[in-house]
């Protein structure tokens, strides 16, 4: 299991406080956390997808990176979970599976963000580090889809128990649908994959797995194309199939989890009051501040001349934004610039002295 699949999401509805929110949990998210961790910032991330990563973890986790300062070459799945492992010091706090969804600057100047989950948290300091917005599901072209969502149709797991004993159908070819299957297998009443093709995208070793299962009569594995939905109110009874050979079929199941891959939208981000061009973010070049006093935007979500879209400028910009955050957050303090290599309090929150 991965350092990235293994970061617990914090209580969803709760409210909390803390120094810096960030949105968005890519690479550059993350080590914004560390930036600001070694000025004894705390932050807490909020991000759409179910782990840390963003689409290096999500769309490419086994492609090759070779333009990372210092590693020749790593996987999008290397990179997020080497990150974790630096940022692990500073206990930054993942709120996951959830959108960020309102935003609004209270009477003493900090900020309340909202997700649709209901969980609040305030900040003196909000971090846009969002990519190219927030990642919303492909959803399969079916008739009546919309009636069936969030009850018996679902293109994320946020609590996998809603799956124990149940009659689960599986689509896609990713990593994310065979993720799922390995997981879910144990604990469901049934598990079928469904595939328009006998040729998977997921890493080999999950592909290896799924088809141990698929031999021992433990997975259902249907190369087909998805056709439709049968059920009523919201509660589904089976889904349709389709083959050359066979024709049209169906599979008897209680819930469909849906993983054709993800696409990206600016989403509520275009609602937070920022000025925006292209649906991107204007931000200065000495702190990365947006037109709005104490958000920052960083990555690829931002625009400024020059602007180079690489995961390395990011974490540039990362660095610079915790030197102005830190000016915001502790604004009684003398902020005073150390070097990890030379400084013994640095080593320490570190745990490396």
């Amino acid at each position: 299991m991965t350092d990235a699949a293994k970061v617990q999401s914090a209580p969803a509805g709760q409210t909390y406080e803390t120094d810096v929110i960030i949105v968005g949990a890519g690479p550059v998210g993350l080590f914004a956390v560390f930036e600001l961790g070694l000025l004894d910032l705390k932050a807490h991330i909020v991000d759409v997808l179910d782990r840390p990563g963003g689409q290096c973890a999500e769309l490419y986790p086994e492609k090759p990176i070779y333009d990372i300062p210092g590693l020749p070459v790593v996987s999008g799945q290397q990179l997020t979970d080497q990150l974790l492992e630096q940022i692990a010091p500073f206990g930054a706090t993942f709120h996951l599976a959830q959108m960020a969804e309102g935003l609004e600057r209270l009477p003493d100047g900090k900020f309340k963000l909202t997700t649709e989950l209901g969980t609040t948290i305030t900040a003196p300091v909000l971090v846009i580090a969002a990519g190219g917005g927030s990642f919303v599901p492909r959803k399969p072209r079916l008739e009546n889809l919309e009636a069936f969502e969030n009850t018996s149709v679902f293109y994320a797991v946020r609590q996998m128990e809603r799956f124990r004993d149940r009659d689960i159908v599986i689509a896609g070819g990713g990593d994310s649908a065979l993720d799922w299957v390995l997981n879910l297998q144990p604990i469901a009443k049934s598990t079928t994959l469904i595939h328009r093709r006998d040729e998977f995208r997921a890493a080999p070793h999950s592909v290896a797995k799924m088809r141990a299962l698929v031999a021992e009569g433990k997975v259902r594995l249907e190369i087909a194309d998805l056709k439709g939905l049968k059920g009523e109110g919201g509660v589904l009874e089976a889904v349709s199939c389709k083959t050359k050979e066979k024709g049209e079929y169906e599979i008897a199941c209680t819930d469909l989890l849906a993983f054709y891959g993800l696409t990206m939208k600016l989403g509520p981000i275009a609602d937070f009051g920022l000025n925006l061009n292209e649906n991107l973010i204007p931000v200065d070049t000495e702190k990365f501040e947006t037109a709005e006093a104490g958000i920052f935007a960083i990555g690829d979500i931002n625009t400024y001349p020059g602007k180079l879209k690489l995961i390395l400028c990011g974490f540039h910009e990362g660095a610079l934004m915790a030197q102005a955050a830190f000016r915001i957050a502790r604004p009684g303090e003398r902020l005073v610039f150390l070097y990890t290599t030379s400084s013994t309090d640095l080593q320490k929150k570190l745990g490396v002295a």
